[in-house]
């Protein structure tokens, strides 16, 4: 049964990203894959659409980095992009953790500048 379920939900995933960005969609209610790969696969998937590096394709990777690991609030953290110029806004708890959110938006690609005036720390 456990077989039938995972190829249903890898059929499913594949047809959710034959659309672009579909499989930001379904990246919270697909079971067959982790949450950090249903992410990432979805990010990937974007990028491999189009040639040139665009907004909502650099906002879907810094969001799925940001979330991927466990060293930034990625859930608390909003995402958004113009340019290739990212913008972070939200609350994290540590100056490290914004710190880490900064760095981590300025390793992806097509990422001109990372702009955090918005994202403010609890401390």
């Amino acid at each position: 049964m456990k077989k039938i379920q995972t190829s249903v939900a890898a059929t499913v995933v594949t047809a959710a990203l034959s659309f672009p960005f579909a499989g930001v969609a379904f990246a919270d209610t697909t079971p067959a894959l982790g949450q950090s790969d249903t992410l990432m696969l979805a990010a990937n998937e974007a990028r491999d659409a189009g040639d040139a590096v665009s907004d909502t394709w650099i906002t879907t990777k810094v969001k799925s980095v940001l979330l991927a690991e466990g060293s930034t609030p990625g859930m608390d953290i909003e995402v958004e992009t113009k340019d290739g110029v990212v913008s972070l806004s939200g609350t994290v708890a540590t100056e490290a953790e914004k710190e880490m959110a900064i760095s981590k938006a300025k390793g992806v690609e097509g990422v001109r500048n990372v702009s955090a005036d918005g994202l403010k720390t609890a401390d």
